[in-house]
């Protein structure tokens, strides 16, 4: 496939050193004194490398070249190196907006059991802090909440009461914070327009048997595709070890619950 890619001008490199530090997927190397590429699989393309370099010897062409492959590059290149290496790799790619490969990287270290450094996730916190706080108080206690992103095994989804959203109910319910999240933690998602439900319900699988939730609160919109929400967690509880209860509850676009059930 053709996409982006750094080259180096060996007439220019003098081998500093400067790029091989500069590079969050650590595709770069000293070799018989020049900076090389040492594979395609582990350049993303975005050129962080570009400007650290003194001499001008980096740049970024198209060509033929291997896809990135974000999950090869966390487990054999960032974390080996620890948090603040982590770190690094994942503020490279949420400043250069790169979600789904952040989404990746998150799942990654979710899977090895790895914590998100705590660096990262106050910037999150601090990105999304609004300007001006309302005269209700927000309920939400930790940061992230897309089932894509949170690590099941973060403390402060163990013993508690877990809400699952719908992305639109909390647009739609004007109380949601004092009503529905006051007291849980929280998790959202959209069963139609997101990628990977597999991976949403090993999580949720996770969060019943090693985090040992208390109970599911489902909160779901009234048009069909959102009860797609209701069956994935229904599915991690039938595959998980331990038994849940779940309620679902069904709301329409005024915050009107329609539908409030224990399953």
């Amino acid at each position: 496939m053709k996409r982006n890619i750094i080259t180096i001008d060996e007439s220019l490199c003098d081998g500093c050193g400067a790029c091989t530090s500069g590079c969050p997927e650590r595709a770069l190397q000293l070799i018989d004194g020049k900076a090389r590429l040492v594979g395609d699989l582990l350049c993303d393309g975005l050129g962080a490398c570009i400007g650290t370099c003194p001499r001008g010897a980096i740049s970024i062409e198209q060509r033929e070249a291997e896809p990135y492959n974000e999950e090869l590059v966390m487990r054999n290149n960032i974390i080996p190196k620890g948090a603040n290496t982590i770190q690094a790799h994942l503020e490279h790619l949420y400043h250069h907006g790169e979600s789904a490969y952040l989404r990746t990287a998150l799942d990654v270290l979710a899977d090895e059991g790895v914590p998100i450094p705590q660096g990262f996730v106050d910037l999150m916190a601090e990105v999304h802090q609004p300007e001006n706080r309302t005269e209700q108080p927000s309920a939400l206690t930790h940061w992230p909440i897309q089932l894509h992103l949170i690590n099941p095994r973060s403390p402060h989804f163990t013993r508690s009461n877990l809400l699952l959203a719908a992305d639109c109910t909390a647009f739609s319910v004007g109380n949601f914070h004092s009503q529905w999240l006051a007291g849980k933690s929280l998790v959202i998602g959209c069963p139609k327009l997101d990628d990977g439900i597999e991976r949403y319900i090993e999580k949720l699988i996770l969060l019943i048997d090693e985090a040992k939730v208390d109970t599911i609160t489902v909160l779901r919109m009234h048009v069909p595709c959102c009860g797609g929400l209701v069956a994935i967690a229904q599915q991690a509880r039938s595959q998980a070890k331990r038994n849940v209860p779940i309620k679902a509850v069904t709301v329409d676009a005024e915050g009107t619950i329609l539908q409030e059930e224990w399953l």
